[in-house]
Formats: C-alpha cells, structure tokens, sequence
C-alpha cells in the first residue's frame, strides 16, 4: 500500500540549536527538541512520531524503545552508522532506516586544536595573562617529536597526514592494523605497548565496541613517557576515566584533551571537571556548519523522498531500499 504521509517528525537532542537553519524544513511537520528526553519519559514524548531525526548517537534507541512506538515509520540519522540505533529491531517491525552524507576533516581538524592547545599549553597560559601574570614553563614543540595514532581510519588517517606537515615522527596501531596500512600512512606500526610507551602525543580515532571499551586504562598510561599527552576525540569509553584522573593527578601525564564522554550531555559532578590539566570540549568534533548542513539537507531529502512515495537515499535497511515506495 502508499506510503501515509508523515503526520509528526522529531529531531531529538539538538543541543545547539542548529537544525532548523541548517536545511529547508518547509512543509514538513517537524519538531525540534533541544534538550534530552529523560528515559521515564521518552515512550510517552515519541510514542505519535512517525519519524525520528537522530543527530549521531546523542540518544540511544534501543529494542525494547522501538517496540513501544507503534506509530514509528523511519527514522533518519546523521551520518551511515549510529551504535546507538538498534538497525536490527527497525528491520524487524518495518521500520526504514536511512543515513546522510558527512565529513571527517571537523574531527581531524578539533583533534589538532587540542594537540596544539595541549602541547603549548595554550588554555592555562592564557588564564594566566588575564590573572595579571607572564609567561611559565615550557610547552612541547611538534617538530620531531612523535604522535602514537591508534586507529587509521578517515579520521586517524587525516590526523596522521597533518602530523607529516610538523615534521613529526609517526606511531600507529590498532587491534586489526597491517603494516601497510601503517605505512600508507607513514607511520610505523607497533604493538599496544609500544605505541603508548614510544609517544609524545597518543590521539585515539578506535571505535567503540565491547573489544575497546576500557582499552586504554591504567595499564597503557603508566606506560606512557613521564609528561605525555593524551587525546580523544573518537569516543569516551575508551579510556578508563578513574585511571585516567588518577595519571593526571598523580601528574605522570602531562594532560589529556577529551571531546567525548559518557553520558552526553556530562553529568555536572562528573570528576574528570575537576581532574588537573584537562581540555575538556562537549563533542564538538563533527559540529560545523558545514556538517550539520550535510547532515539536515540530507535528513530533508530524506523525509520529503518518503512524503513523495520515492526511493529513499542512502538506505540502511531493507525497509528503507524498498524502491516502489510502499511500506513492507
């Protein structure tokens, strides 16, 4: 049968703001949610959307969410994958699934804001200067010193070919790494310990699963160099935070820079606020205007495709490649 036109769209957790701006949401029946819905609440606020718009993997939809949202026709998400969606319970009830387009060069961009902001030690040098004092202690020059990239993907790879430009030295490794990848890169491939034992700078680009989850933990940080730098800019999880607070206050880690944590939005008492030497940023690495334009025309194209009975672009599932425009 047809396709019933979209009747109730919500785009959930636009934190910013910025999804209305970002695309021509004219003639569709969209609603824009900046703040999280609390889990006691989320069946009761979703239950009448037909479509939902997930801005990467701010909120979790899980089975047992789907199942309760009878009314529930597709779902968009930002970006070609979403650990957060269960793609899987969507095919399951029929619901369709799509993606959008996006770029990696924001994430590899912030990543060497913060390298550099960490390295010369920008932020407290700053708060100093407007405290009325000068200049203290030294930052770390790039040139020749040596970055350990865990993960080559499009991101880890773009933060590698930068790293080239400062005349650093290159690490890499990652659980299924090769050395040709490696060197496709020019970087030298190592083992865990080496990379985290042989670096300057470790940025980790891994994704998150329950192999990594915590693979970076006490362990890995007591290995690294007395005074060296940590960034993450791919996911939180990756790192085990006590261990991580505990380096930093112990003051064998240099600093550490964190773009991603868990739960997002952070939790005001969460202690890593208070961990010394920290840049802490709220996962800013794929907010651009840029992006978010990619990501929200394609959300547009998407809900509008649906409206007009067409194939839907970029489908994720079999609900969604259905190219006669019927419901399955």
């Amino acid at each position: 049968m047809p396709r019933p036109a979209l009747r109730r769209v919500l785009v959930l957790d636009d934190f910013g703001g910025i999804a209305a701006g970002a695309a021509d949401w004219s003639g569709l029946p969209a609603e824009f949610l900046r703040a999280p819905v609390p889990d006691a609440e989320r069946v009761a606020r979703l239950a009448e959307a037909d479509a939902l718009v997930l801005i990467r993997e701010r909120s979790a939809v899980p089975a047992s969410l789907i199942e309760q949202l009878p009314s529930l026709r597709l779902v968009v998400t930002a970006g070609m994958r979403n650990r957060v969606l269960d793609l899987e319970a969507c095919t399951a009830r029929g619901v369709a699934v799509c993606g959008t387009d996006s770029q990696a060069s924001p994430t590899v961009e912030l990543t060497w804001g913060l390298i550099l902001a960490l390295a010369r030690q920008i932020p407290w040098q700053e708060a100093r200067l407007r405290q009325g004092e000068w200049q203290m202690g030294a930052g770390l020059g790039l040139e020749g010193a040596t970055l350990g990239v865990a993960g080559l993907g499009r991101i880890g790879a773009g933060v590698a070919a930068i790293a080239h430009a400062f005349g650093m030295r290159l690490l890499a490794w990652s659980p299924n790494m090769t050395a040709e990848v490696a060197a496709a890169a020019g970087a030298t491939l190592t083992d865990k310990p080496g990379l985290f034992r042989g670096a300057d700078i470790v940025s980790l680009h891994l994704g998150l699963g329950a192999s990594t989850r915590g693979i970076v933990g006490a362990a890995e940080l007591a290995l690294m160099r007395p005074g060296a730098l940590l960034v993450n800019t791919a996911r939180g999880p990756l790192v085990d935070k006590a261990a991580l607070i505990a380096a930093l206050e112990s003051g064998h880690l240099g600093g550490a820079a964190i773009d991603t944590h868990e739960p997002e939005p952070m939790e005001a008492e969460d202690p890593i606020r208070r961990a010394p030497n920290t840049i802490l940023t709220p996962h800013l690495g794929y907010v651009t205007q840029q992006n978010a334009r990619r990501y929200f025309e394609g959300a547009t194209a998407c809900l509008r495709a649906w409206n007009a009975g067409l194939p839907l672009p970029r489908p994720l599932n079999d609900a969604a490649r259905d190219s006669q425009g019927t419901l399955p």
